[in-house]
């Protein structure tokens, strides 16, 4: 089976799910690659749309807001969206290196393949079977103009959100967001600060930016390390470099501050951490989720990062807190309730899919053999 994965960079999650599947269709024996769509049209165009979705993310929020609310206006499966129309233009790309590369089944992790998709399968340009990959839990605008053969989806409670908008419930699949493998095997928490050289008897509150490095990691960061406790602290800064320098600076000389960058070892230090502070991004909550850490949710991303804390938060998998403030009381007061610690952790336990990535592979092999 030769599968291509068909992704867009706005943002790491999509991608992160991009490489589990990868990983895991090579690790059963077969081929995978992972592209960015847009890079078809070349990399100017790829940097371009990652570009302007990032800055308007970070440095604009109250207009992706605005964005996302009118997209969930004017989403409806009975015309096509402005997204559509654009996204339809990659069609021509991707029928061309399709014609040059064998390929036996699509998966999307992004909606704007599944758009392209499904604009090529109504002008005859695709046969093969195609498998949309949702990484938020909502149903994000538009999903519902897409006609892909199946749509995997995070968690069964969102069968109705999906139907309800105009997915055809037996295309449905609730198998959950596929992670890295590298997950699956956890560590004791002794065992993964020794090996990331950290104390082994000192809590350890790890903070998530995202691939990106969103969120107020400084105003977070000075906040604990000003909270009166003993304990040690991992800021993750993602891709933004400047912010790394910057904090790096300003806590250079705290031997309990750790100041990272994009790092290849997130398992091991979600393993040794305490407490876990995250922007609800889909993929980073869902590790955190694999991996039964205490969660603490930071302001979101306004949009679908609100409606996937609603979601974790509503089920008692995470606490969400806008404010600073109420996020380091409420990482206080976790950190020292055990019975709240566990409850959290039984609802991560009864709400996670940990062998998603490996239900998705199975799935394309149904439909490569049905086809």
């Amino acid at each position: 089976m030769k599968v291509l994965i068909l992704s867009c960079n706005t943002g790491g999650g999509h991608n992160a799910a991009g490489r589990a599947m990868v990983e895991r269709i090579r690790y059963e024996g077969h081929e995978a690659k992972l592209l960015d769509i847009m890079s078809l049209a070349g990399e100017r165009t790829s940097r371009l749309v990652g570009d302007v979705y990032i800055k308007t993310a970070k440095y604009t929020p109250k207009l992706f807001q605005a964005a996302y609310k009118a997209g969930d206006l004017i989403s409806s499966s009975r015309h096509k969206s402005p997204v559509y129309l654009a996204n339809s233009r990659m069609a021509g790309h991707l029928w061309r290196y399709l014609q040059e590369h064998e390929t036996d089944i699509l998966v999307m992790p992004h909606l704007f393949p599944a758009e392209t998709v499904t604009y090529m399968k109504k002008h005859g340009m695709l046969e093969i079977p195609a498998i949309a990959v949702s990484t938020d839990y909502t149903c994000i605008p538009f999903w519902e103009e897409t006609n892909c053969d199946a749509y995997v989806i995070p968690h069964p409670d969102l069968t109705a959100e999906y139907r309800d908008k105009g997915i055809p419930e037996e295309k449905l699949y609730p198998l959950g967001i596929p992670t890295s493998m590298e997950l699956a095997p956890k560590l004791e928490q002794k065992e993964a600060r020794r090996q990331l050289r950290l104390p082994e008897d000192t809590p350890l509150y790890l903070i998530i930016g995202g691939s990106m490095g969103f969120g107020k990691l400084r105003e977070l960061t000075e906040a604990l390390v000003h909270s009166g406790q003993e304990h040690d602290i991992a800021v993750i800064c993602g891709s933004d470099r400047k912010m790394q320098e910057e904090l790096t600076r300003e806590f250079a000389g705290m031997a309990r501050v750790h100041i990272l960058g994009f790092i290849s070892e997130i398992s091991k230090w979600l393993d040794a951490c305490s407490i876990v502070y995250t922007k609800p991004g889909g993929l980073t909550s869902t590790e955190a989720l694999v991996k039964q850490v205490p969660i603490i949710h930071t302001a979101p991303i306004p949009g679908c990062e609100t409606k996937n804390a609603e979601f974790f938060s509503s089920r008692g998998m995470s606490l969400a807190e806008k404010s600073v403030k109420m996020q380091v009381e409420k990482g206080k007061e976790l950190l020292y309730d055990f019975a709240m610690q566990d409850r959290m952790k039984a609802a991560q336990q009864k709400n996670s899919f940990p062998q998603a990535s490996l239900n998705i592979f199975r799935l394309m092999q149904k439909l490569c053999e049905a086809g």
